[in-house]
């Protein structure tokens, strides 16, 4: 379902662009380029125990994120129940901590790589090095149940998941305000405490341990279904018409403005610092290549609409209504495009001569000169 829900956004896109080309290239893609969220993770001043009580001090001293939002961005209705998270870290490994109210909580799938996203989750989406490529997922619902997997490319590149990985030295615990799979009564929420080894993050080369200032692309996502009681037990609600449950709810951090979250661009950016939780604050740094970026992208979201309608990549950019220069933040940026029917590489370079380079599979990095 959520890759259809993509490949239908594109197709729209590709309508839409195909009939705006007097207008501004970024015209119809405005939502692709929603500012994201950030969020600064401290140092863990002592150990940290995996239990779900997360009663250590430092996790009363790292800071609460914002709310999460509608996937899709503030266009769309609030969240019905509040979600946050809070992050930490040390040497060896990135802790999480995420809460979801909830009334009522439940959970039945109960055995590993189960798609628990399927019922009610808590999700959450690594790409260390920001290429767009490589990135690792996990889902863990209220039995404490894991669902992980790493993504060479995502689905939009006709990426498919490896299912088969397994993180070896993940922890996760669940602390339960309320009660499980028990209809009649409210509850209040469910929090999942989390450890992600950084030796975990990597199939193939060496695990990448971040440093002072250093800057990745996470994500979180919180799948919420609307149930039924029969049986005493929850059932997901139907349309009556179809007989088929309803569209899930997708609460997230940092809205990518689609409904996927296999746009690793999108995700939230998070910067590791060396001090520790509740010592003076540091301030948070916005990349520099931003503007490069995002030229970058938009010329591979006109690439992956117009695909979506004439089934192959557009050889010229002329034919995705672009010329070689494009206009962000008051700055001219130089772009040249390689093709073939099948595959492309663009080139996008900035003012003080920088240069990024994305292709069809959206690996992204700096061209060095």
């Amino acid at each position: 379902m959520r890759k259809l829900l993509q490949y239908s956004l594109f197709a729209t896109v590709a309508f839409l662009s195909g009939s705006c080309n007097a207008q501004s290239p970024w015209t119809a893609y405005e939502h692709l380029f929603l500012p994201g969220e950030h969020y600064i993770a401290y140092q863990a001043g002592e150990k940290i125990d995996i239990d779900g009580r997360a009663d250590e001090s430092s996790w009363s001293k790292a800071e609460w994120s914002d709310d999460f939002a509608d996937i899709e961005g503030d266009t769309k209705p609030a969240p019905l129940y509040r979600t946050r998270m809070k992050m930490l870290w040390d040497e060896t490994n990135l802790y999480i901590l995420t809460e979801m109210e909830e009334p009522d909580i439940w959970s039945y799938y109960d055995k590993r790589d189960m798609v628990v996203f399927h019922e009610n989750d808590i999700e959450v989406f690594i790409d260390p090095d920001g290429d767009g490529l490589n990135y690792f997922e996990y889902e863990v619902n209220a039995l404490n149940n894991l669902f992980d997997l790493f993504l060479p490319k995502s689905y939009r590149s006709s990426g498919q998941a490896l299912i088969s990985y397994n993180s070896l030295d993940f922890q996760s615990a669940v602390s339960i305000d309320g009660t499980l799979n028990t209809p009649g009564d409210t509850d209040k929420k469910w929090t999942v405490e989390m450890k992600i080894p950084f030796s975990d993050l990597v199939m193939w080369g060496s695990p990448i341990t971040p440093n002072d200032g250093d800057q990745w692309r996470i994500n979180f996502s919180r799948v919420n279904w609307q149930t039924d009681v029969k049986d005493g037990k929850y059932v997901k609600k139907t349309n009556p018409e179809t007989g088929k449950p309803l569209p899930e709810y997708n609460w997230v951090w940092s809205a990518p403005g689609i409904i996927s979250m296999h746009a690793p661009e999108r995700y939230g950016l998070v910067q590791f610092s060396n001090h520790k939780a509740g010592e003076e604050p540091v301030a948070f740094n916005y990349p520099a290549d931003q503007h490069l970026r995002d030229c970058c992208w938009l010329v591979f979201y006109k690439q992956q609409a117009y695909h979506s309608k004439n089934k192959t990549y557009a050889t010229t950019l002329d034919q995705l209504g672009l010329t070689d220069t494009l206009e962000r933040n008051g700055q001219t940026f130089q772009v040249k495009l390689t093709a073939t029917p099948y595959q492309y590489k663009v080139f996008v370079t900035s003012p003080d001569n920088k240069t990024f380079s994305v292709n069809n599979d959206g690996f992204i990095q700096a061209v060095l000169k």
